[in-house]
C-alpha cells in the first residue's frame, strides 16, 4: 500500500504540501483530488523520489521509493507525457528502459499492443500526439509488470475509447489486488473508476472516503455527489 504521513514540502519558505496524510490500499483504485495548484504532483513527486520532503513520510509498502529493490518492478508511475527523446521510436524508447531495469525485452510487443501503439511502435515519438504519448507512458510504467501503479492525469488526451481503456485496465488491476493511485481533474472520471477518494486543498487533506460509502450517505448520481464534496471542501466556502 501507499502510505503518505505528515508529509510537509516546502519551495521558499511557502509550504506547497502541509502536514498531508493518506493511505491508497492494496486492491482498490484511489483517486487523487484538488484544485489547480493544490499540491497533488508534489506529493506525487515525494512519493516516486523525484522530490526531498521537508519533513513527513510518503512510503511504499513500507519504504521510500530509493530504497526499492528494482523500483521499476515494484512501482509503475505516469507523471507527464513528455521526456521522451523525439527521435527515439517508442520501441526503442521502451528497449532502452527496458535494458536499464534489466527487464526482459520480451515484454515490449505485447505491452505496445497492450496500449495500442503496435502500429506506430517504429514511428518516431516526435511525431505522436498527446494521447499516443500517454499511451507510450503507460506502456513505461507497466514494463516491470509493477503491483503499484501512480498515475498523474493519466487520460489527458485520450479519445473516449482510450479513456475507457483506461478504465478498464486499473479495474483490472486493482481487481489483482494492486495499488493504484490516479491524480485527475476529470470528476466524472474518478466517480467511475475510483473505490476511494482523497481531496486535498492547499497541500492539505480536505477529504477522504471509500466512494461506496460517499454514495450511500448522500444518495443519487456518484459524479453528482463527488462534484459536490468536491466543491464544498475546496471553494471559497471552505477556507
Amino acid at each position: 500500500m501507499i502510505a503518505v504521513r505528515s508529509l510537509t514540502k516546502t519551495y521558499g519558505g511557502r509550504p506547497v504540501v502541509d502536514e498531508l496524510s493518506f493511505t491508497a490500499p492494496a486492491g482498490r483504485v484511489t483517486g487523487f483530488l484538488g484544485p489547480n495548484g493544490a499540491g497533488k504532483t508534489t506529493t506525487l513527486r515525494c512519493l516516486l523520489g523525484l522530490a526531498e520532503p521537508t519533513s513527513g513520510t510518503a512510503f511504499i509498502d513500507g519504504r521510500r521509493y530509493m530504497d526499492l529493490v528494482s523500483p521499476r518492478r515494484h512501482v509503475g508511475a505516469v507523471l507527464a507525457s513528455t521526456g521522451f527523446h523525439p527521435s527515439r521510436s517508442g520501441r526503442n524508447h521502451l528497449r532502452v528502459i527496458a535494458r536499464a531495469a534489466g527487464i526482459e525485452a520480451s515484454r515490449i510487443g505485447p505491452l505496445l499492443e497492450l496500449v495500442g501503439l503496435s502500429g506506430a511502435a517504429d514511428r518516431r515519438v516526435g511525431g505522436y500526439s498527446l494521447g499516443m504519448r500517454q499511451r507510450l507512458g503507460m506502456a513505461t510504467a507497466l514494463l516491470g509488470d509493477p503491483p503499484v501503479l501512480v498515475l498523474d492525469e493519466p487520460v489527458n488526451g485520450l479519445d473516449p475509447e482510450g479513456v475507457r481503456w483506461v478504465r478498464r485496465l486499473l479495474r483490472v488491476w486493482a481487481d489483482e489486488g494492486r495499488t493504484v493511485l490516479m491524480s485527475s481533474h476529470l470528476l466524472g472520471e474518478v466517480a467511475q473508476a475510483a473505490d476511494r477518494v482523497v481531496i486535498i486543498r492547499d497541500g492539505r487533506l480536505a477529504f477522504e472516503a471509500d466512494m461506496a460509502d460517499l454514495v450511500t450517505a448522500a444518495g443519487g448520481n456518484a459524479s453528482e455527489n463527488l462534484e459536490a464534496v468536491f466543491l464544498s471542501v475546496t471553494g471559497p466556502a471552505a477556507r
